[in-house]
């Protein structure tokens, strides 16, 4: 594997250009609370139960933590965001972040805006993929029966198959209209499911190029040779592998099942093991690129720096559409900004919904964030480096 050329992610004046003075100090004071785990675990907290309660504080919410995360709560009002993000060179993918949907009704309206999502990704030079969570598309508990090998009652197995149509109706229009879509990876407990859907997908609507992107989460130790093999079953199958890489999110649910039910734990031993996995996967795709697509999906600046390092090793040129970097959108803007203005191809996660189904994934996010070492102490200190410079000016 190549030494990582100097690459730096520590321009703030190009991270931040985009936001005016105004705009930066209520960051400031955003990451300020939320780089207290204190408060945010009370505020979350205090969120849900004053929605619950009807109180007004909607227009607070979406003017703080809800505006800097998400794009808005329906697609048009991810628009302006859609524009901003597309004027410095990055693009947009939509993500319907509603959860908490427990009817068969209410999963297809989940899917219907999952394909306007779709819709719009085939009209828009700014939104190169769309995006699907499984388990916005069907029951999680009934994915986890169905994993664990439990049989399915009449009335089961329906919904398990409405799961399928639901996935397939959604790949199928992203063939059509030659739309790349990411298949997320969700919880272990019934993330088999999830990726026997994205197989079956791949085989079906990417044997021409990559419409359809499995995600591997490298926070498992299993998970690069899940990556070969994938590979390998695409060489031998005749499709083309697409995939998302990522750290991953749902380690302790992960541990916790593991030990629960006996089984051995699927968690990598250490952070470094995780990331020296998850750098040799970005060896791995950039060594076979001509098979495989894929999104590096890290906030992680060592692994952004060393695929572009990469990138110049097996001779990919910047804008290859079949290499992308992603991050969060309102995170690490230090990385995709810069990354963007090298020329590469880069993109932010969007979230949108309405706002009461997007709270448990807004606080879901805040707490992962103040728990990972450094993160939002990191975007505080670069928000605050930025004013300085910006005052010295």
């Amino acid at each position: 594997m190549p030494v990582t050329h100097p690459f730096t992610f520590e321009d703030t004046e190009v991270a931040f250009a985009s936001k005016s003075d105004r705009e930066l100090k209520k960051m400031y004071w955003l990451f300020a609370a939320m780089n207290s785990n204190f408060l945010v675990r009370f505020g979350t907290q205090g969120v849900i139960l004053a929605l619950k309660m009807k109180m007004p504080i909607k227009k607070l919410i979406k003017s703080t933590v809800f505006g800097h995360f998400c794009g808005g709560e329906t697609i048009q009002e991810c628009k302006q965001t859609i524009s901003e993000l597309g004027a410095s060179g990055i693009g947009t993918i939509l993500d319907y972040s509603a959860e908490g949907e427990k009817t068969e009704a209410g999963f297809d309206a989940n899917k219907e805006e999952i394909l306007q999502t779709v819709m719009n990704a085939a009209t828009s030079a700014h939104i190169p993929f769309a995006v699907m969570k499984v388990s916005g598309l069907g029951s999680e508990e009934l994915m986890t029966k169905s994993q664990d090998g439990k049989q399915l009652n009449g009335k089961e197995q329906k919904a398990f198959d409405n799961i399928h149509r639901r996935v397939e109706e959604l790949c199928s229009k992203a063939h059509e209209l030659n739309v790349r879509i990411f298949i997320d990876a969700e919880d272990y407990a019934y993330q088999g499911v999830i990726d026997g859907l994205a197989l079956e997908m791949m085989r079906k609507y990417n044997k021409e190029q990559a419409i359809v992107y499995t995600t591997v989460q490298f926070y498992r130790w299993d998970a690069y040779d899940k990556l070969v093999g994938l590979h390998e079953k695409g060489k031998t199958e005749r499709f083309y592998l697409g995939v998302k890489l990522v750290r991953g999110a749902y380690m302790e649910n992960e541990r916790e099942r593991a030990e629960e039910l006996g089984y051995k734990d699927p968690i990598q031993p250490t952070k470094q093991a995780t990331d020296i996995d998850y750098n040799r996967a970005l060896d791995f795709c950039a060594a076979n690129h001509k098979r495989i697509a894929f999104c590096s999906g890290s906030h992680n600046e060592q692994s952004n720096a060393l695929l572009t390092s990469l990138m110049q090793q097996y001779g990919i040129a910047k804008d290859d559409p079949g290499v992308f970097f992603a991050q969060l959108y309102g995170m690490s803007d230090n990385i995709s900004f810069k990354l963007s203005k090298e020329g590469y191809n880069v993109a932010k996660y969007v979230p949108y919904g309405p706002l009461e189904k997007v709270m448990p994934y807004l606080i879901r996010r805040a707490e992962e964030n103040t728990s990972v070492a450094g993160q939002t102490g990191r975007e505080f200190s670069f928000i605050k480096k930025e004013i300085e410079r910006r005052g010295r000016n």
